[in-house]
Order: structure tokens, then C-alpha cells, then sequence
């Protein structure tokens, strides 16, 4: 946890210092530009209290205590949605603060969130943490940078793909507003349908490394490949209902005619995907419990840079194909991030990898 807090304020010098930077790389029109920056900012500032929230939930998680991070992430969650509508309309005596209440909203859910993480430190199992003399471990941090390094790789390459993947949108001339609010609002509604693969992905890190820790590989294999199957099932049914009432479902976010169209198509053309989605999600969560954090890494990344991006870029500014040519990059890139994923799992290298 000390360790996430230095990164996080390290990298919030950096967010708040060179927001302006950041977001033009983005390539956004200029209407969102300034929306970008003023959001950086103030999220950079909940870098810190945001790291040690999922930090300490997964700590929590992976010691079997999976009720205190579901009662702090419903607490986090209530704040965050209350606070969105007291900053940003103003509620007396708050005053109304427009778009920035939303950013503001989520960085003081995250501060309390991590205030209810740290009091259930304070019980007797984990006391222990607030012992001293405190030392550095050679060893600890050897064990973090093997185990993390790929991880938060993967996390730069998959949002800076991300970044380029808004920037080939911002391209699209007239058409780029559109695209851009036909995405933020398709992935919102995916958010919803990603649910149950994050559950399962969280329980499969767990129970996959729990089993291998009890030397039992066969079992944690077959509890991966059972958990990946029930998503798959689960997710294909919600995707079915989604691709039926895209219009309706859409509706929730917009009224504009042009973007609910956009956004109905969006989830129509992403729906084949969830399932290859739900795949790679619960069988990563299964690489990581396993310590194969190697393999997530190199998956996601030739899916992202490899497939995704190039074949985005050509569909949609070569061949003319304008926002539909990315959505069918994204789904090509996400059946084939789920294949590979399976096959990384199918192999077993993970049942034999050593960490101490």
C-alpha cells in the first residue's frame, strides 16, 4: 500500500502538471477538450485515496473477506451517485458546481472509501499493519515488481490504446461528436453487462490461486474453465436481450436522434463480442491468481495494438467506413483477445509457475 501511494502521487504531479498535454494527445475536438482537462485535474488529486481502495479491497478479497469491499464499494457507490446530484445541480447549502461535481463527486467517495478500508485494518486480524518499526523489503518489492510490472503495462498500452483508438473517432470530421457520444454511452451500457465477468473474474484470481496454493492445479484448472463457461452463458443471454432493445436501452442515455441511432448501432455490432469478452475476462482473472501476469499482458496487448488499432484506422479513415469500421475492429479484436486468452489457459504453464 505504501508503495501504491508513491507511485500515485508521482503520478499525480504528472496528471495535474501536464493535463493539457494529455488530453491533446487524445486528439479530442475542442468542445471535449476542455471538459478532459477540467476532469484530469481534479481526478489526478484522487489518484492517491483511489489507489489504496483497490489496493485494500483486494487484499481483503483475496484473504476470503469479501463482504468489507462490497460494503465499501456500495458505500462508495451511494456518495458517488448522491454527490453527483448535490454538486452538480447544488443542493443547499452545496452549491451547484455543473460538470465538475461529477469529478468531484467520485474523488471524495474515493477518500471515504479508502477512511472505511483503513478502520477495517484496525481490527485484530489486521493490526498487525500498524506495527512498527516499519521496513523495507528487498524481497517484497522484488515479488511487487515481478508480479506488477506486466499488469501495469498492460494497463498503460490498454488506455493509451484507448486514447488513440478516441483520437481515430476525433478524425471523422462532422461525424466525430457523434461517434464519440455513441461510444461513451455504448460502454456505459456494456459496464452494466461487464458485471458479472468482473465478479467471476475477481473469484477466479482467488479461487484458482487458493487451489494452487493447496497443490491441487487440476482443480483450480477446472474451477477456472467452470466460472469462464457460466459467464459465457450468462453474458450471451444479457447480450441477446441487448441487441433486441438496442433502441430502447440507448434511450436511456440520449435523446438526440443521431446519437441514439449511433449508440443503437454500437450495441448491436459489439453485442457478438461479449461472450469472446466474458471468456478473457474470467480466465485472466484465473492467469493472474495463478501469477501469470506475463501472459494477460502480451494477450491484450497484441489484441489492442496489433489487431484493434490498425484495423480501426483502416475502416474507418482508409476504406471510409467511419465509426462502424471501429466498432468492428473492437469486436474482432475482442474474439480474438477471448480465443487467446482460452488457449493461454487451455496450455496449463500456469499450474507450474513458482512465486515466492
Amino acid at each position: 500500500m505504501i508503495f501504491g501511494l508513491i507511485v500515485a502521487i508521482a503520478v499525480t504531479i504528472i496528471g495535474f502538471a501536464f493535463s493539457h498535454e494529455i488530453i491533446a494527445v487524445a486528439g479530442l475536438p475542442p468542445e471535449i477538450e476542455v471538459i478532459g482537462e477540467t476532469f484530469l485535474r481534479i481526478f489526478a488529486f484522487a489518484l492517491g485515496p483511489n489507489y489504496l481502495l483497490i489496493i485494500s479491497n483486494a487484499i481483503f478479497r483475496a484473504s476470503g473477506e469479501v463482504h468489507k469491499p462490497l460494503l465499501t464499494m456500495f458505500v462508495f457507490s451511494a456518495i458517488n451517485v448522491l454527490g453527483d446530484f448535490v454538486l452538480v445541480f447544488g443542493i443547499s447549502p452545496f452549491p451547484g458546481l455543473g460538470y465538475p461535481g461529477i469529478a468531484l463527486s467520485t474523488a471524495i467517495a474515493a477518500i471515504i472509501g479508502m477512511g472505511i478500508n483503513f478502520i477495517f485494518f484496525s481490527f485484530p486480524r489486521w493490526r498487525v499493519l500498524y506495527r512498527r518499526p516499519w521496513t523495507v523489503s528487498s524481497r517484497t518489492i522484488k515479488t511487487i515488481v515481478n508480479l506488477g510490472w506486466p499488469i501495469g503495462l498492460l494497463q498503460i498500452a490498454w488506455n493509451a490504446g484507448s486514447i488513440v483508438l478516441y483520437n481515430i473517432l476525433g478524425r471523422l470530421g462532422d461525424a466525430s461528436i457523434v461517434a464519440l457520444a455513441s461510444l461513451t454511452n455504448g460502454l456505459r451500457i456494456e459496464a452494466i453487462i461487464f458485471l458479472p465477468p468482473f465478479a467471476l473474474n475477481m473469484a477466479a484470481a482467488v479461487l484458482v490461486g487458493q487451489n494452487l496454493g493447496a497443490k491441487n492445479p487440476d482443480r483450480a484448472a477446472a474451477v477456472g474453465w467452470k466460472m469462464a463457461w457460466a459467464g459465457v452463458m450468462l453474458i450471451s443471454a444479457i447480450s441477446v436481450c441487448i441487441f433486441i432493445g438496442a433502441e430502447y436501452f440507448a434511450s436511456f442515455l440520449t435523446k438526440d436522434p443521431a446519437v441514439l441511432a449511433e449508440t443503437a448501432r454500437y450495441l448491436r455490432i459489439t453485442m457478438f463480442s461479449e461472450p469472446f469478452m466474458a471468456m478473457s475476462l474470467i480466465l485472466s482473472g484465473g492467469l493472474q491468481g495463478a501469477g501469470d501476469t506475463r501472459g494477460n499482458m502480451w494477450v491484450i496487448i497484441i489484441c489492442m495494438w496489433l489487431i484493434r488499432l490498425p484495423l480501426a484506422a483502416l475502416l474507418a479513415l482508409v476504406f471510409g467506413y467511419g465509426a462502424v469500421g471501429v466498432w468492428v475492429a473492437m469486436i474482432t479484436s475482442m474474439k480474438m483477445q477471448g480465443l487467446l486468452m482460452a488457449l493461454r489457459f487451455h496450455r496449463g504453464k500456469w499450474k507450474t509457475l513458482q512465486m515466492e
